[in-house]
């Protein structure tokens, strides 16, 4: 993972793409009208939307498991980074810590990670690369800006994320 500069996001709904009739998340940057839409799976765009819309469950989700292991071993969520995008793919790490501990990377996927940092109040950054390069700017996004997007995404390779 690079020094990236990283940019704080909120997650601002989860909505369904009419087009791949897929699930996706749009967090917004936090300090302007930019947005990035990032396809999730249905359970993850379920598990998101129960912490958005503070939903009790009867029994503990994957998600509320999670948390109650983080709380269980003195472990602290710090942050979530999203901080690059592979074949269309974006990645994620949670900074994960105990009080006097140095704090460990985990591996994530940003569907998880988001759904997990709702639970704990967590911040949530993406690279300022993937902002820059990739968020739509203006008010949230419709479905065919969505669809551009992802097809845009797609098309992404590592290399374009390198300085010059």
């Amino acid at each position: 993972m690079s020094s990236d500069e990283m940019v704080p996001v909120e997650v601002y709904c989860v909505r369904f793409d009419i087009f791949n009739k897929v699930p996706v998340v749009l967090l917004k940057d936090s300090a302007g009208d930019r947005f990035l839409p990032i396809w999730i799976g249905m359970f993850e765009a379920t598990q998101i939307e129960i912490a958005l819309e503070g939903v009790s469950v009867p029994r503990p989700m994957s998600h509320d498991l999670m948390k109650s292991l983080l709380e269980s071993f003195d472990l602290k969520l710090k942050e979530i980074r999203i901080h690059d995008i592979i074949e269309g793919t974006f990645h994620a790490k949670m900074l994960v810590s105990k009080d006097n501990g140095d704090p460990v990377l985990v591996d994530a996927r940003p569907s998880d990670a988001i759904a997990l940092s709702l639970r704990t109040d967590t911040p949530i950054y993406v690279s300022k690369r993937i902002i820059d390069e990739a968020a739509i700017v203006g008010g949230p996004p419709d479905d065919e800006e969505i669809q551009k997007f992802k097809e845009f995404v797609q098309n992404i390779k590592p290399a374009d994320f390198k300085e010059s």
